[in-house]
């Protein structure tokens, strides 16, 4: 999806309805294309490296490909993985690895713009959201950053923090490190992760708020959950519930946080119910609101204009 240049191929299990729409190929046959890693790219509950998932990277080694993974189940701690990286002359790369110095958050102000992005649920789309609004602000000449906060955004940015790989009392620390003062005008877009409703992720969410200090923040959606992810006893909160209690939260960090737009994953909406949906919410919130991947994301990017009385930097065009 963003980085589709940098991918010759994609492995699935037959009967998988996912896909990336590359190529599928075997282990032997990406090699010979010119592939140098196997990314895997699933997220398993827990983190946890499955036994197909191990049984994978293993032909895969055998192969000659190197192996990424996201999980919070480290390669390394996989005696035959480690034994036949070793053999094979192939590297193991464990993306959930906090790499810094980490240090406890301070919670003093430092200089900076910074949006992040929040959210009503889990997985609900908010680093595509964060790097949508990159693209976006970037194509109208605003210095801006997408800074990571997951795996998945990691591989994607190539660097970042895993943050719910964190000891809990460096968080917002590891936060203030990845997106520290910075003073040329530009924006760290920080992608946000879990839910402040969801009880099994809520402290890295927090977390983050604090140590984001955001100037700005995005709110996503994805309209068809029933209920919190993997928690049939839990409902979804409101939009407007939602709105109010990161605001509140966030002004620990930062008092003058306002909240910027409504990004909503629209995948499983027709195009017609989706520009209804996003209409009635920008009504009911006051916010733009859209599908930042399916429609664009120049309505935040005009709201993050005219609250921050910043101007589209003047474009020249040469031959």
């Amino acid at each position: 999806m963003f980085r589709p240049d940098d991918c010759v191929g994609e492995f699935v299990h037959e009967g998988s309805g996912l896909t990336l729409g590359l190529p599928h190929m075997g282990f032997r046959q990406a090699v010979a294309a010119g592939a140098k890693t196997l990314v895997l790219g699933v997220a398993s509950a827990g983190g946890v490296l499955t036994d197909e998932l191990i049984a994978d990277a293993e032909a895969a080694l055998n192969a000659g490909l190197d192996i990424a993974s996201g999980l919070h189940g480290r390669l390394r701690d996989i005696p035959k993985l480690a034994d036949l990286a070793k053999s094979n002359g192939c590297k193991l790369i464990d993306v959930r690895d906090p790499v810094m110095d980490l240090k406890v958050g301070t919670g003093v102000r430092r200089a900076g713009r910074r949006l992040l992005t929040v959210g009503t649920d889990c997985s609900v789309g908010k680093m595509v959201a964060t790097l949508c609004i990159e693209r976006a602000m970037q194509a109208r000449g605003h210095v801006a950053d997408f800074r990571a906060t997951g795996q998945t955004g990691i591989m994607i940015a190539g660097a970042g923090v895993p943050v719910d790989a964190v000891i809990a009392d460096f968080i917002s620390g590891a936060i203030e490190q990845l997106a520290p003062e910075r003073t040329d005008d530009g924006w760290d877009l920080i992608e946000g992760q879990g839910s402040l409703f969801h009880p099994s992720f809520a402290g890295v969410s927090m977390g983050l708020l604090h140590g984001a200090q955001p100037s700005a923040i995005v709110i996503c959606h994805e309209p068809t959950r029933q209920h919190m992810r993997g928690l049939p006893h839990y409902s979804m909160p409101s939009l407007e519930r939602t709105i109010a209690a990161n605001l509140e939260q966030a002004r620990l960090t930062s008092p003058d946080v306002v909240a910027v737009g409504v990004a909503v994953n629209t995948s499983m909406l027709e195009q017609d119910e989706a520009r209804a949906l996003c209409e009635e919410i920008a009504e009911t919130t006051g916010l733009p609101c859209v599908d930042p991947y399916a429609q664009g994301a120049d309505p935040i990017i005009d709201r993050i204009e005219q609250c921050f009385a910043i101007s589209r930097p003047s474009m020249s065009l040469s031959a």
